[in-house]
This record gives structure tokens, sequence and C-alpha cells, in this order.
């Protein structure tokens, strides 16, 4: 592929158009260096255009509240059956006092996801046991943002329980829970899925949900597990899906949509042991990663203008370079995280909001603290 095509698909994309598919997957081949640097040097001009020079932060605290899961994801380390060592199950005063330590810590944000636990029950139902996680931390915080329940867990509920998915994200949201988590996404192709979780959601089932949320008002987030068994090709399909339901939630007026877009690279260190032959490698590949990282931004960016890199599977540096091919926001502090470090991330589970603010201060960048929605805290 000559270097013409990809500069003429990169000014294309400068001149505030969208890229087609077949553009998206063009980019993503590429392996000259002079045409990975052009890739992401546009990806990053479109970041100052579309979300300004200012990189963000959240001060948030992750609640993850058991591993206990009935499925069996390949690439899950977190997962453990009940019993099994390892496996955990936090009770109403531990959630409490996570959520505690978190506003303490000056958290605006919890971040509540979990395995899926059939015992999790009140009275026989599914739902009401997460009604009291959300009421645990709203009646003691009612100021906090409460970011919580992935699609897959909505459609967990629903199942277990027999109710519509919009009877669920009504009764999480009238509860207190103010925005859904994007991920259970992995990648949104129904042939990737069936080797990598084939007993979660299949793609439509997740696109429903989420477009659902966003009818229902609940803003969500999009994510992306990559680096593993998925071609670039699945990879610009998984963008499209994304751009294509929130230009949906635009265009219908929808109180809700996404806020922000989330690579997740793939960490195989502790992940099961097929899939990491497969696979190949243990941590993420970082050139990979900043190549689809300048992809996504120069794909979606005219509709979702905030992305973000993991620090917890790129580590600081990786996460840092990555503002510099497309990404505005450094995520958050997270202060506690284990489905990535059971996996064997090498990033660490707790950012202190001085060391993020460093990082981005050595790229020249301001520095701004914003909560769940991308709105401006003043500390």
């Amino acid at each position: 592929m000559s270097t013409v095509t990809v500069d003429a698909i990169l000014d294309r994309a400068l001149s505030g158009y969208d890229l087609s598919p077949e553009e998206g997957v063009i980019l993503l081949k590429q392996t000259d260096q002079n045409a990975l640097a052009a890739i992401r040097a546009t990806a990053d001009k479109l970041r100052q255009q579309q979300a300004g020079d200012t990189v963000t932060y959240i001060i948030n605290r992750n609640i993850n509240f058991s591993n206990i899961c009935e499925q069996h994801c390949s690439f899950c380390a977190f997962r453990r059956d009940e019993g099994e060592a390892g496996a955990y199950w936090l009770d109403w005063a531990q959630i409490l006092e996570k959520a505690t330590d978190g506003v303490q810590r000056g958290a605006t944000e919890i971040c509540m996801q979990g395995g899926l636990n059939p015992q999790a029950v009140l009275n026989g139902k599914s739902l009401p046991y997460y009604l009291k996680l959300v009421e645990t931390i709203k009646q003691e915080f009612p100021q906090l943002h409460l970011h919580a329940f992935s699609p897959q867990e909505v459609q967990f509920i629903a199942r277990q329980d027999g109710l519509e998915y919009a009877d669920v994200i009504i009764a999480l949201r009238d509860a207190g829970v103010d925005s859904m988590p994007g991920t259970a996404a992995e990648v949104l192709d129904d042939e990737v899925r069936r080797i990598l979780c084939p007993e979660k959601i299949d793609t439509a089932t997740w696109l429903s949900i989420v477009s659902t949320a966003h009818r229902l008002g609940l803003h969500t987030t999009s994510t992306m597990l990559s680096g593993h068994i998925e071609t670039p090709e699945q990879q610009i399909k998984h963008l499209e899906k994304l751009r294509s339901l929130q230009q949906t939630a635009i265009h219908r007026e929808y109180p809700a949509r996404m806020t922000e877009f989330i690579l997740l690279p793939f960490v195989g260190k502790e992940a099961p042991k097929p899939l990491r032959r497969r696979v190949g490698h243990e941590q993420p590949i970082l050139t990979d990663a900043l190549l689809l990282t300048a992809v996504a931004r120069i794909f979606l960016g005219n509709w979702i203008p905030n992305h973000q890199p993991s620090w917890v599977k790129l580590g600081l540096l990786g996460a840092t370079e990555a503002l510099l091919a497309g990404c505005n926001d450094i995520g958050g502090t997270l202060m506690e995280e284990h489905i990535t470090t059971m996996a064997g991330a090498q990033g660490g589970t707790n950012m202190s909001v001085e060391t993020l603010q460093a990082a981005i201060t050595d790229l020249g960048r301001p520095y701004q603290q914003r909560d769940t929605l991308y709105r401006k805290v003043e500390r």
C-alpha cells in the first residue's frame, strides 16, 4: 500500500471526514515507520482539535465486589469458583469501608463491577442484591457518582430474574447507578467471542443493552480488548459498531451517550494457558497498542471525543505515550484493581494524583481534574 494512499486518508481525516472501514483497515496494516509516525501525528492533531490540549484525570476508586463467576472466559485470570483458593466475596461492611476510603482520598466516582455469582441473591432474586450494593454506597455517600455494572451484569440479572433489560436498567438507575461501564465488549465480533468468551453475551446483546442505557438516560463508556486473536478487520468492525451506536444516540436525541473510548490491550501473563500459547506474548506490544490508539482517535473522534489509555495495562510510561497518539485523558487513580492485576499486569493498581499530574506536566501539557461525565472538578 503506497504512502500516498495513507497520506490521502490522513488528509481526509484532518479535513473532518469520517474514515470508511476500508480506510481504517489500511491504516491498521501499516508497518512502515514513516507511515506509523504520520498516523500518530494525525491522531495527535485531531485530539487537539476535538478535545483540546488539557489532559484530564479522575479521582476514582474501583470496587470488584466478588471474583466468583459462573463464566469461563478464555482470557480471564480473575474469576474463581466458589470455595476455590483465592475466591472472595465482599460483605456489605467491606464495600462500605472501601467506598469510605475512596471518599477520604478525594474520589468523586466509585466504579463497581464483579463476577457473575449465582449465589448473589436476596430473597431468591438477583436484582435486589445489586440494588442493595448500590444503596449500601449511596445511602452513605449520595454525592458519589456510581459507575457500575457492565452490560454483561445487566444481562445476567435479567436472565436470573426473568426481566427485560430495560427493567433492570431502570431499577439500577432509580436506585442510584449514575452511569454504566462499557466493559464486556472485548471485541464486538461473534467469531472472536466464540473463542474468547463463549458464555458471554453476543455482540447484538451488548449493543442493545448499551443503546437501551442511552435511551433511559444512563451514560456509558466504551472499551475494546485488543492484541490477542483479533484481526485488523475485526478491530475496525468493533470501532464501526461503537461509532454507529453513538450516532444513533445523537440522531435520536437520547438523553445519554458514550462519554469515552478506552483501549484495553490484552495482558496474558496469568491468562489460561491455551489462549496464552495462541497469543504468544504475555504483556501488551506497545507499538501495536499505540497504532490502534491512533486509528481509534481518527475513526471515532468526531463522535466520541474523549479517549483514554489503560495505565494498568500499559504502565504509566506507555499510557503517557498514548497521550501523544490520540488520547486526551489519563484515566483514574483506581486505588485498587483486581481484574487486570490478577492477569499479571505490571502497571500497578493505584496511581496518586501527583504521579498522574507529573506525567502530564512532563509532556508539557496542562492537567485538569474531571468528573465521570468530563465536567471540570475544582479542587
